[in-house]
């Protein structure tokens, strides 16, 4: 879990740091996980497969989680990347 944790926080910086270069070597994939990684850390109960099978929901509490500016941030920049790509992971 820890590395899923750190690789997805290295796909979130790069979405924030340098759109445009290093994110081509960002996969649809990577982008999903980043941006459920958030949600998970704010303790999102996942209700997909996909999500289940990534993301630990023994210690979930919520469908509605709370986001700092800087998480929504980061959600809104993976977002945007995945629809610019057309990317469909889950």
């Amino acid at each position: 879990m820890t590395i899923r944790l750190l690789t997805a926080v290295a796909a979130t910086a790069i979405v924030l740091i340098a759109p445009g270069t290093a994110l081509a070597k960002t996969s649809c994939f990577d982008l999903w996980y980043a941006r459920n990684a958030i949600y998970d850390e704010n303790g999102y109960c996942f209700k997909t497969d996909l999500g289940k099978e990534y993301f630990d929901n023994s210690d979930c509490w919520t469908s509605k989680p709370k986001f700092s500016k800087k998480e929504w941030a980061m959600i809104e920049a993976i977002k945007d990347e995945e629809e610019a790509r057309d990317c469909h992971v889950n």
